[in-house]
């Protein structure tokens, strides 16, 4: 890896934590385009899923009050089918798979409640977000629009929502590592991994950029927060779709 790629992940690390520390999600939209584009696919997901790991990690601790861990312990079932049902269809997509997976995610956002009403506090809905979830992240890096709409019309505070979601989103990319490595190693070794020092500085900008991301978040409120959400996660699909087509 060049120390002009480390760089530009470096810094899109700080600046995408910083989004997700005020959205709890998009920022990992953005950061996974930007280590597709420069590192290979399996390579690209194991980076981004170590940095949301710890991203998500620290902005959940930092809002450890406001989790529910009712409504975690049944996504994590769900979850636990997610992981099952891939292990057994092992597949992995290309770079033009990913990116369509990207840009179709967001666009979740604006799936009418007429059409489909979900609400992780409803009963049997957690279960099918750690399911839908777990496997779209797992499959495509990032799942933050797909699971944004189980949380978007609960009667949850911001807080509430993104500590939520982040402690969900901890064990999520925990498995997409775990699954993104395996073929790494079995293709060449252990060596092959991104270096570790990538990591020891990608996660004190990934803290820092949380950090600031909560400082905005506790002075916006709750009807600005969904608002800004909805556009700017719709702008990111925008972009990955043109991606996905040759367009960019």
């Amino acid at each position: 890896m060049s120390w002009i790629s480390a760089l530009v992940i470096l810094i899109a690390t700080l600046i995408t934590a910083f989004i997700s520390g005020i959205f709890g999600m998009a920022g990992g939209l953005i950061l996974m385009g930007v280590l597709t584009a420069l590192l290979p696919v399996a390579t690209a997901m194991i980076v981004h899923g170590a940095i949301q790991m710890v991203s998500n990690g620290w902005r959940a601790f930092l809002l450890r009050n406001h989790i529910d861990w009712r409504i975690f312990a049944r996504y994590a079932l769900g979850s636990l089918a997610a992981i099952l049902l891939l292990i057994l269809l092992a597949w992995r997509p290309n770079k033009t798979v990913v990116y369509l997976l990207l840009g179709i995610t967001p666009l979740m956002v604006w799936v009418p409640k007429s059409i489909i009403d979900l609400d992780i506090q409803k009963r049997g809905q957690a279960e099918t977000a750690g399911f839908l979830v777990q496997a779209l992240n797992t499959l495509a890096g990032v799942a933050g629009p797909l699971l944004d709409l189980f949380f978007v019309r609960t009667g949850m505070t911001r807080q509430a929502i993104v500590a939520t979601k982040s402690a969900t989103q901890v064990m999520a990319h925990l498995v997409k590592i775990a699954f993104w490595s395996v073929p790494v190693i079995a293709a060449a070794g252990i060596t092959a991994m991104p270096p570790l020092w990538l990591f020891a500085l990608a996660i004190p900008m990934s803290m820092t950029g949380t950090w600031l991301g909560g400082l905005v978040l506790e002075r916006m409120n709750d009807v600005d927060f969904k608002r800004w959400m909805r556009w700017l996660v719709t702008l990111i699909g925008c972009i990955y779709l043109a991606r996905a087509a040759g367009w960019l």
